[in-house]
């Protein structure tokens, strides 16, 4: 089942992606700024059990719902019904490939206010440098993390409300940093606990991506970058996370690419190589699928 409902999912994400705009769940914004609002006037040893109570609120709703659908008939429709709609709202908020072939695409044509647009979301950034290859590039590994193979590793550990937990974490982090560069009381407090948070819940996921990336790639590179890399001291869990990803993902390219590079060039080497780890990981769970190890 739980094969069959992220393979439903995965199909829905790319299909309707354009068609639907509820997957960005913008309405999450309200809640977020009222908890965030009360995060900052808290001591700091209480600011992680706020983060949590605003996690585990939306959580909620989703372990009671499936508990309550949850039977032991293998092809009983209501939990896998509501598994599919729970991956599906959880993966994203947009697709990435439709977000990468958008990019290169505005690209080819010159079109730079595009193709900037679109780089900010996929980077994160106020400002990214649209023709360097090495920002498009960690950006679509970062977010392949972000965005798919941690809402996939959550759902095979945890089920549907582990794929909505790390989808609500991700969307908490993001309206936090977007608060954190106009109110400086989140900045220098509350943010810094909730990328923390979302850090750990991250770094399983991350690790596995990128020992996806060394198989589906250059395993030589990736895994030699992997030993060199050392955190910096003071580094956020997350930020490490982000950095460690990219550096292995763009080892895993080195000898992938057909043409001289540019960024259009690295964000289809890139996304290809974030597919090909993808088609890894639904195999190796339809194999635990049936050996039994999965459900």
């Amino acid at each position: 089942m739980m094969l069959i409902a992220l393979a439903i999912g995965l199909i829905l994400e790319h299909v309707a992606t354009r068609l639907l705009h509820l997957r960005e769940l913008r309405w999450f914004d309200a809640y977020y700024d009222f908890g965030l609002a009360r995060l900052k006037r808290v001591d700091r040893a209480w600011i992680y059990v706020g983060i949590a109570a605003m996690l585990l609120a939306p959580a909620a709703p989703v372990l009671l719902v499936s508990y309550v659908l949850q039977s032991p008939g293998l092809w009983d429709p209501d939990y896998p019904a509501f598994a599919v709609l729970v991956v599906f709202f959880s993966l994203g908020p947009r697709d990435l490939g439709n977000e990468v072939a958008e990019y290169r695409a505005a690209v080819d044509r010159n079109d730079t206010e595009t193709a900037r647009a679109v780089l900010v979301e996929m980077s994160e950034a106020q400002n990214p440098r649209v023709s360097d290859s090495d920002v498009v590039e960690e950006a679509i590994f970062v977010q392949s993390v972000n965005r798919i193979f941690g809402v996939i590793f959550w759902f095979v550990a945890l089920g549907p409300v582990g794929a909505w937990l790390f989808r609500i974490s991700d969307m908490l982090r993001r309206r936090a940093a977007f608060e954190s560069l106009r109110d400086p009381e989140i900045d220098t407090a509350v943010f810094p606990a909730i990328e923390a948070a979302y850090g750990v819940l991250k770094w399983i996921p991350a690790r596995l991506t990128m020992l996806g990336f060394a198989l589906c790639g250059s395993f030589d590179d990736a895994v030699n970058r992997w030993k060199q890399h050392h955190a910096e001291a003071g580094t956020p869990v997350d930020r490490n996370n982000d950095v460690l990803t990219a550096q292995v993902g763009k080892s895993a390219m080195i000898g992938a690419l057909e043409e001289p590079a540019n960024s259009s060039a690295g964000a289809r080497n890139a996304m290809r190589l974030v597919t090909r780890t993808l088609f890894l990981w639904i195999t190796l769970l339809a194999l635990m699928t049936i050996a039994g190890w999965a459900v």
